[in-house]
């Protein structure tokens, strides 16, 4: 109980709010016209429910949103399931959708609701009411129009798992106005011709609306009247209808419902093809015993001289696989011995040649030695000349003489003398010493 005399925040007044209308009122559906659609980047649907008379702001989370089938737009009639709630922050009363639907599903919803609880009252549900499905169909009637796929997928299978069945079909809407009506008829005429041993009612997914015959009364009394077994093949798994329930079996695509009604039939094909599979095997098998027993029992009664000649046969081949043998290893060895030869023979020194060659070797260092030689003695005599050409000795043979001062020093040129001075004269001959008395620049005296 809130305490009227304590002042509180706006805070705390719009989270008191929140909590007594999420807790006082609890989900619902309300119906209204969609107006001012805004689709946030995070994934959250925000709009306002309007009619005639008032509006309401209507958030839709991410999570919920993802789940509509079909696409929310402005001007559309829907129905929400909402918590009544207000968004504290602002004080805004808000709903926050947790539901959505089309105006008018909530209508097919109750109808739905109520044909079948009572239709189930009646006992058309009952499992004890339900027909066994022949294993072995001989023909089978599909309920479909001619132009749905459902009735493609159904006859493909059909010949995928049993191509020997024929099929006949009893055209009729599978969605529309009459569509009930027609799918009445064409269960009561497959009924009453009688060519048929299973009947199949198939239709592809939808949404409620689509598939809203099968949801009628007319089609859920027709199927429960039919003397022949029905499957009902309509929608996708997840659909359901009220000819689902009254049908003798029910199946979650019309593919599965072609499938179930072949299961005998492909079955048995398995099961034949197995024991053909295991019968000739153990045929085989038989047959290849009794040949053996055969073959045991025909060597037996060979006769004594076949045997000895088969014998000798054999002896023969023996020996000549003998002779062969030693024939292989003669050449073998023979093929050793030569290899060993010829490796031999290329392994030994070549003499002959290596004579030749060093006889070679030998004239021409005898050859280069004496051109050498010869050589050595013309620089030698060069040499030689060169030397006695240059020997002063040959020079004083010649009647020159070497003149040194006193001091030992060679003199060559006459102005270093003075008169008087004493030097020495090496003579081809020997030594003398010398006085100079005069002595001469050229052709001029210059002392006496």
């Amino acid at each position: 109980m809130l305490d009227t005399a304590r002042v509180v925040s706006i805070s705390e007044l719009n989270r008191l709010a929140r909590q007594s209308l999420e807790r006082d009122f609890p989900l619902l559906w309300v119906a209204g016209e969609v107006s001012n659609l805004t689709r946030a980047a995070s994934g959250h649907v925000y709009f306002s429910l309007k009619d005639e008379g008032a509006q309401a702001r209507c958030v839709m989370f991410r999570t919920r949103a993802q789940a509509i089938s079909w696409r929310l737009e402005n001007g559309q009639q829907v129905e929400a399931r909402v918590l009544v709630s207000l968004y504290e922050p602002r004080g805004d009363f808000q709903l926050n959708i947790e539901a959505l639907r089309r105006a008018g599903l909530g209508r097919l919803f109750e109808a739905f609701a109520r044909l079948k609880a009572r239709l189930e009252t009646e006992g058309l549900f009952a499992v004890e009411r339900k027909r066994p499905l022949p294993r072995f169909p001989r023909r089978i009637g599909v309920i479909s129009s001619p132009r749905a796929a459902a009735l493609r997928d159904v006859l493909v299978t059909l010949k995928r798992r049993a191509p020997h069945l024929p099929v006949i079909l009893y055209p009729s809407l599978v969605q529309g106005d009459n569509a009930a009506e027609e799918i009445a008829n064409a269960l009561a005429a497959a009924g009453q011709r009688k060519e048929c041993d299973l009947l199949l009612m198939v239709r592809g997914g939808g949404s409620m609306e689509d598939l809203w015959a099968f949801n009628e009364e007319i089609v859920a009394r027709a199927v429960a009247a039919s003397p022949l077994p029905v499957i009902s093949g309509v929608g996708h798994e997840t659909d359901t209808t009220i000819a689902d329930f009254v049908a003798d079996l029910r199946a979650a695509t019309p593919t599965a419902a072609a499938e179930l009604a072949t299961q005998g039939w492909h079955e048995a094909a398995v099961e034949i093809a197995a024991l053909g599979a295991g019968l000739r095997s153990a045929t085989q098998s038989r047959v290849a015993s009794a040949q053996q027993g055969l073959d045991q029992i025909s060597l037996r009664l060979i006769h004594p001289a076949t045997r000895l000649a088969q014998a000798s046969s054999r002896l023969a081949l023996f020996g000549s696989r003998l002779d062969a043998s030693l024939a292989h290893i003669l050449r073998r060895h023979r093929d050793r011995l030569n290899r060993a030869a010829f490796g031999l023979a290329r392994a030994a020194p070549r003499t002959e040649n290596r004579r030749g060659q060093v006889g070679l070797l030998a004239q021409r260092l005898g050859a280069g030695i004496g051109e050498q030689q010869r050589r050595r003695r013309s620089s030698l005599g060069n040499i030689a000349a060169s030397l006695a050409h240059l020997n002063p000795e040959s020079t004083l043979a010649r009647g020159f003489a070497i003149i040194r001062d006193a001091t030992g020093r060679l003199v060559t040129d006459a102005t270093s003398l003075h008169e008087g001075q004493r030097v020495s004269l090496r003579l081809a001959q020997g030594e003398a010493d010398a006085s100079i008395l005069s002595f001469t620049s050229g052709d001029r005296p210059i002392a006496t």
